[in-house]
């Protein structure tokens, strides 16, 4: 049921964009500071993976070794990077891997930056069995994500646990020492189940909770229960699944918070959207979800704009070692996106959505060639048509339009 004066007070069904753009208000402005014309502007990254070969560029890499089926040495990824687009200099600056990225996000100035971190920080733990990739950074290179200036780590994903308790330990703890929120995974359930509280005015705060779906490749053992560590884990990816999740929003929600659920589901590959995805993201914003921020796809999938809010279906990858690799050229695989999402900071609606083209290149992001960006745009616009989303190019962004 939607939320009421007596259950999420703070949250309201989405109106219909006219209704929205009509409350458009002055407001506050996050840590403090004043949301200008009444907008809030969210950084929302995709997968960011610093471990394996990224972490072996780094200045205090781990140990290069892997239990892979055909690479049993890190190092082997940095190989193959640079036997596609040239030498890769070793160590690198902790901010090499966002390359141009940071820039344009600086300029760009987001309130929140956003990004689901498919990596362990730990130097300790066991390789987690049953998975055949184990991601993970050590603790001292922890400058690669705060070079970034990120507000938020989701960590509900397949890859958080892949050294254990230990290293969810780690991750999170070095994330928090970092000035990181940490969200998605914890050392119990309320605390895998809790969101991350972000303060946009002295009245309003932002609440991101983190969440993965069995389809992503997360295990049933790696959900967090009771007393036992782990991550926030979906039943299922439908309207009854939510359950648990719109529970917990309706809990901690205060008349005035806007909302952020950032899911990790479905393949790697591939530009189609299950239909129980829709309607998990159409049941979330109904009953007053925001931005529902979709991940896990190794490419940008449709992006959709239902009553005024924003689903994004999959972001994509945004930083890893997957350069070099082949057999899934036709997706351009090396191709990224940022995602900047201006929201109306009183109502949630959706403004604005600049897409950022970027190119992974020697282990660093840079910007696409203006063939990319078109390459880009039309692939994103043709599957993002049937959920009545138009892509367009403006210069070297892409933008939405419904």
């Amino acid at each position: 049921m939607p939320p009421t004066a007596s259950g999420w007070a703070g949250l309201r069904p989405a109106p219909d964009r006219s209704a929205a753009e009509s409350r458009r208000t002055a407001g506050g402005g996050a840590y403090g500071g004043r949301v200008p014309d009444g907008e809030l502007t969210i950084f929302l990254g995709g997968d960011v993976m610093t471990g394996r070969g990224v972490d072996q560029i780094l200045p205090r890499p781990g140990s290069p070794e892997l239990r892979e089926r055909a690479v049993g040495d890190a190092r082997q990824y940095v190989a193959l990077a640079e036997s596609a687009n040239g030498t890769v200099p070793r160590p690198v600056d902790p901010a090499w891997p966002w390359g141009d990225l940071r820039s344009v996000l600086d300029e760009a100035c987001p309130d929140v930056r956003l990004v689901n971190l498919e990596t362990a920080v730990t130097r300790r733990g066991s390789h987690a069995s049953g998975k055949a990739i184990h991601y993970r950074m050590h603790p001292d290179n922890i400058a690669c994500l705060t070079t970034a200036r990120l507000d938020v780590c989701a960590l509900a994903n397949n890859h958080v646990l892949d050294f254990g308790v230990d290293g969810l330990a780690d991750t999170r703890e070095t994330l928090v020492r970092a000035g990181i929120r940490a969200v998605g995974a914890g050392r119990n359930h309320d605390e895998a189940w809790a969101p991350a509280r972000l303060d946009v005015s002295a009245d309003r705060r932002l609440l991101v909770w983190s969440v993965a779906a069995e389809s992503s490749g997360v295990p049933p053992g790696w959900a967090a229960t009771g007393p036992a560590p782990g991550v926030a884990r979906l039943p299922e990816v439908s309207a009854a699944g939510a359950g648990e999740l719109l529970d917990a929003m309706r809990r901690e929600a205060r008349p005035g918070d806007l909302v952020v659920v950032t899911v990790h589901w479905g393949s790697n590959w591939g530009y189609d959207v299950d239909p129980e995805q829709v309607a998990f993201a159409h049941h979330l914003i109904d009953n007053g979800v925001h931005v529902v921020h979709g991940h896990s796809s190794h490419h940008p999938r449709p992006v959709e704009i239902y009553r005024g809010r924003l689903i994004l279906y999959g972001c994509g990858d945004l930083i890893d070692d997957y350069e070099g690799i082949e057999g899934y050229e036709s997706y351009r695989p090396e191709l990224r996106l940022a995602y900047l999402a201006t929201l109306d900071a009183d109502t949630g609606a959706l403004l604005r959505l600049r897409m950022v083209p970027m190119r992974m290149r020697r282990m660093r992001l840079e910007p696409a060639s203006p063939p990319d960006i078109r390459w880009l745009a039309d692939v994103v616009d043709e599957t993002s048509r049937p959920f009545g989303t138009r892509i367009l190019t403006d210069g070297n962004y892409l933008r939405a339009e419904p």
